[in-house]
């Protein structure tokens, strides 16, 4: 599926919470899980009705998210690309390598994604 709003929703959310909480997206994805990660997905359709930050603070909150020292964003020397910018390429990246559309494949090429070397390199 092309344009998967769950999905951009989704991996948003990570960005968001990793750049708050100072944390590469494959601890954010990993402390979080397939199960959390696949109820944002399942859910992103209500959760966006909310602020991003506050739920991004329940989600911090709830599985004890540390904050770190990755700050790719203050370390940046050029203008970063918003969390809605970096979400949608996470997106359009996990709709071109996954096998199928049904949603325990999105997820688990959603980690993959996440825990490949793609992921320091777009970070």
């Amino acid at each position: 599926m092309k344009n998967d709003n769950a999905l951009f929703y989704t991996c948003s959310l990570i960005e968001f919470i990793g750049r708050r909480q100072k944390q590469k997206r494959a601890y954010i994805v990993n402390t979080l899980g397939k199960s959390v990660v696949k109820r944002i997905y399942t859910h992103s359709d209500v959760l966006h009705c909310e602020l991003i930050d506050s739920v991004a603070e329940e989600f911090i909150n709830m599985w004890s998210i540390k904050t770190g020292d990755f700050d790719n964003v203050a370390k940046c020397k050029y203008e970063v690309p918003d969390y809605w910018t970096i979400g949608e390429v996470y997106e359009r990246l996990i709709e071109d390598v996954q096998p199928n559309e049904n949603v325990d494949s999105i997820i688990e090429t959603l980690f993959k994604v996440y825990n490949s070397w793609i992921s320091d390199s777009i970070s």
